[in-house]
């Protein structure tokens, strides 16, 4: 009997074991219960993977023996990738070292190289001997017959590794996620780069359009046809879903102002840098040191006033701003130094929206404060100057001379002012209850649910060009700064094309915490007793109680 119940219970509990194994195996469950929740996909990168019909392969290189900061970056790199296998069947991972085999070693170094992967060289000194080590901070990724490169390292001269690390452990959701966008979706939105009214050659916003090149449709489209065949010019702008407007300079005409009020009217969407009063930073610095800020009128005056913002002609000098390089001293003696620039407002990005969160200061040139209208359009304060700004009105001179002068700063108590502002909603046009210029087919009085985003300084988006060759937007040669500009317009333009998910993606805020190691070198001691010897003595400890009261126990 008692054998019968035995053999049951073995029975028992072998069909239960096959049973929760069957249900384990079938209904599987990961909990992330980190804070800030890095180990989980958004939705948007989920989405991205959903519907891949091909092998998406991905090469990556962060592999072997590395520095503790590159170790964290090596962990979090396996982790997130994990993330997106676990996401869809179709991705598959290859982790290489390119160093490990010194046969090939060289051979793998020049073809990366090549590739235009650029190596990180780490020098350590810490041991009194110094030691390289070529790192590749990389990936590809290959989806079909398209190959494309993904950094895995937010490089910086201007931070150490360690804050390094900690920008690209913060962004390596959005380098896949932005490296998959751009193999797998194809480029459907069209873009219009606005010609004709004066504004940057293309070689001063060529980082822009690299930059945006591989998410949409890019095309010059000039307004010189208004004049001959206004109607034909709408039609065809119509044809785009935004249009980029990067620093005009010559007036606007009625027609070409009803061409794009009309546009806007059939919900189009528009990003607009430009600008009330004119000072050229270059030629500040090329001719004689001194420079008169004129107003320019653009007769966009009742165009903007009537969806709800002005543009007003006077300049914003902050004391929260970038600083500028000049020669200081005289004959052999000069020297360039960094002196700071009230011209050029450092602005302070909005935290609570999507465009601007977690983006880094944006430098303006010569901004205009921008005034907000009542109306029945939204409007979102994207990027704003300091508490310590004040106002300059125009005309007036500007001289270099003045730049080592302590300012006023009691002075300075205007407050923040608008430089950048997004208006979403149904706008209304400039031209209800007006007289055509021309006779419009099927005019709208009121438009479609549109955006637009209005930005007071042209030079927002305009990159430096050294030897007739574009720099990066946003990095400044002279004292190696590097600035959010390219970065927020990039977002302005995910935004303004509802293309919402990369932005939600960038910014995810992920903690991540450092050892400290001063505070490691100063308590080295401490830390090794406590790791080390205390275990030891606490094990010890207990066999001579255990012993002593087994003895006693006994002993009789």
């Amino acid at each position: 009997m008692k054998k019968n119940k035995s053999i049951l219970y073995i029975v028992v509990i072998i069909v239960g074991l096959v049973i929760v194994n069957a249900i384990s195996s079938s209904v599987y469950q990961r909990f992330d219960l980190t804070k800030d929740h890095r180990y989980t996909l958004s939705d948007a990168s989920k989405s991205l993977i959903s519907d891949l019909d091909s092998p998406l392969i991905i090469d990556v290189f962060l592999e072997g023996d590395f520095p503790s900061e590159f170790r964290l970056l090596q962990t979090e790199v396996k982790q997130i990738v994990d993330e997106f296998q676990l996401a869809s069947n179709q991705i598959f991972v290859n982790y290489i070292d390119p160093v490990e085999d010194e046969t090939t070693r060289q051979q793998y170094i020049e073809q990366l190289t090549n590739a235009g992967l650029e190596p990180y060289i780490n020098t350590d000194n810490s041991t009194g001997k110094v030691t390289q080590d070529i790192i590749f901070p990389w990936a590809f990724a290959s989806y079909k017959d398209q190959t494309l490169k993904i950094p895995l390292l937010k490089k910086s001269i201007t931070q150490g590794l360690q804050e390094q690390i900690n920008n690209s452990v913060q962004a390596l959701e959005y380098a896949f996620a932005d490296g998959f966008s751009k193999l797998v979706n194809a480029k459907a939105k069209k873009i219009a780069i606005l010609k004709g009214n004066g504004e940057l050659d293309d070689l001063y916003i060529a980082d822009f359009l690299k930059t945006v090149k591989p998410y949409y449709n890019l095309a010059q489209f000039t307004l010189d046809s208004v004049a001959t065949n206004p109607q034909g010019t709408l039609d065809n702008l119509t044809y785009y879903d935004l249009i980029i407007a990067a620093k005009p300079s010559v007036p606007f005409t009625e027609n070409e102002k009803l061409v794009l009020d009309q546009y806007t009217m059939n919900g189009g969407k528009s990003l607009w840098l430009t600008e009330s009063v004119v000072m050229d930073k270059d030629s500040l610095l090329n001719d004689a040191g001194t420079g008169v800020s004129i107003m320019r009128d653009l007769h966009l005056n009742d165009f903007f006033f009537k969806y709800g913002v002005r543009i007003n002609p006077t300049l914003v000098k902050d004391l929260y701003s970038a600083p500028i390089m000049l020669s200081i001293g005289e004959g052999s003696q000069a020297q360039m130094q960094p002196i700071q620039w009230q011209y050029s407002p450092l602005a302070a990005s909005n935290p609570n929206h999507s465009i601007t969160k977690n983006l880094n200061l944006v430098k303006f040139d010569f901004a205009s404060p921008i005034d907000t209208l009542k109306n029945g359009i939204k409007k979102s304060i994207l990027l704003q100057s300091s508490p310590k700004s004040k106002l300059e009105g125009a005309p007036t001179t500007i001289s270099l001379a003045n730049v080592t002068n302590s300012p006023n700063e009691e002075s300075y108590s205007l407050g923040p002012q608008n430089l950048a502002v997004l208006l979403e909603g149904e706008f209304s046009s400039v031209y209800d209850q007006r007289v055509l210029p021309f006779k419009v087919k099927n005019f709208k009085s009121k438009s479609t649910a549109t955006k637009m985003v209005v930005i007071s300084d042209g030079d927002l988006i305009k990159n430096e060009v050294i030897r007739n060759r574009p720099q990066e937007l946003g990095f400044d040669q002279l004292t190696g700064k590097s600035f959010g500009n390219k970065e927020f317009l990039l977002n302005s333009v995910n935004y303004l094309l509802d293309d919402s998910g990369l932005i939600n993606i960038r910014s995810k805020e992920i903690n991540v915490a450092f050892l400290d190691a001063e505070k490691i070198k100063d308590n080295k001691s401490t830390w090794q007793f406590i790791n080390i010897a205390l275990p030891l003595i606490l094990l010890g400890l207990f066999g001579f109680v255990f012993n002593y009261l087994r003895k006693r126990k006994y002993a009789a």
